[in-house]
């Protein structure tokens, strides 16, 4: 496994301090968790770009929106759970609907805010996100691709969620080409089956290729950064190929990048399919990653399900 890097959270944090002076127009909001989301880093570089609303999440949003009709770039943020949920009609029916470019950063995001359990834990943001008309979703495997997708997403006409995760974790993509919005990043080619993995779960994904191959088990292994629009091509190409799906992510296995990908297959390409995912329940409070392995989360469930699919033995 690589070397853990600083925390989502934190190469944000940072990587607005970064893009603070070649985005002159790009201001930040954020909810009274600014410790948190590390936008305080921003603040204290730029306080007069900066604006706490408080706990007002849907005014937040709203004010957002107004700067975006100013020609100004805001950038919003707060826990996941927040946004999508405290901010979702504002988020619909004032950022969408007038498709303005406003970059939505919904940090402690999964199970990662673990300690503060069910009412904080965010694993449907993805699926209320990308059922948002123009909305953008994208979910960053490592601290590097965090400060790429924000980059990317300032320079969007329309609205993009980035979806951030609260622990350290590995890096992974240091040297590798940057993150494209709406692409997919090959990570190894393979035959037997296709592993398609979005956000943190992607270094369990990299190691579970990597014991199966020992086995003899050849993976196509897909890293999903963009949820929304998905890369539709490389993903049927890989299927096609392979004709065995496997999906991979920290969020509920209803409405995530599992769902999103079985619509494209149910149309296009119809495969043999599983889902590595929370199940249909709220999780308990605890240490991250012992959530992630109680909830299936792990490099072991990755491979378990992959040799089921291959062997053909129902999950």
């Amino acid at each position: 496994m690589a070397a853990a890097g600083i925390s989502m959270r934190e190469a944000f944090g940072q990587a607005l301090v970064g893009l603070a002076g070649s985005h002159p127009e790009m201001m930040v909001l954020d909810a009274d968790v600014s410790a948190s989301s590390r936008t305080v880093l921003f603040g204290k570089q730029y306080p007069d770009r900066f604006f706490n609303v408080g706990v007002a999440e849907a005014n937040m949003i709203d004010i957002a929106a107004g700067m975006a009709t100013c020609g100004l770039r805001p950038v919003v943020n707060t826990f996941a759970l927040f946004i999508t949920l405290k901010g979702a009609d504002q988020v619909r029916n004032i950022v969408c609907y007038n498709n303005l470019p406003v970059v939505l950063a919904g940090t402690y995001a999964g199970l990662s805010d673990s300690f503060d359990g069910a009412s904080h834990q965010s694993v449907l943001d993805v699926a209320i996100m990308r059922a948002m008309p123009n909305m953008t979703v994208v979910v960053p495997a490592d601290n590097v691709e965090v400060r790429q997708a924000l980059e990317a997403a300032l320079r969007r006409d329309g609205p993009t969620y980035i979806r951030i995760c609260r622990n350290p974790t590995p890096v992974l993509f240091e040297d590798a080409a940057p993150l494209e919005i709406g692409r997919i990043r090959k990570l190894r080619d393979g035959a037997d089956l296709t592993i398609a993995v979005c956000g943190i779960p992607t270094y369990m994904a990299i190691e579970a290729a990597g014991r199966l191959a020992a086995a003899g088990i050849s993976v196509d292994l897909l890293e999903v950064s963009t949820v929304k629009p998905i890369d539709e091509a490389a993903l049927l190409e890989s299927v096609r190929k392979t004709g065995k799906v496997l999906t991979v992510e920290e969020h509920t296995v209803v409405g995530g990048l599992g769902g999103a990908v079985a619509e494209i297959l149910g149309r296009r390409a119809p495969a043999r399919m599983d889902f590595v995912g929370v199940p249909d329940c709220f999780a308990e409070s605890g240490p991250y990653m012992e959530l992630l392995s109680k909830y299936g989360i792990s490099t072991q469930e990755i491979e378990s399900r992959a040799r089921q699919l291959v062997e053909g033995v129902a999950a």
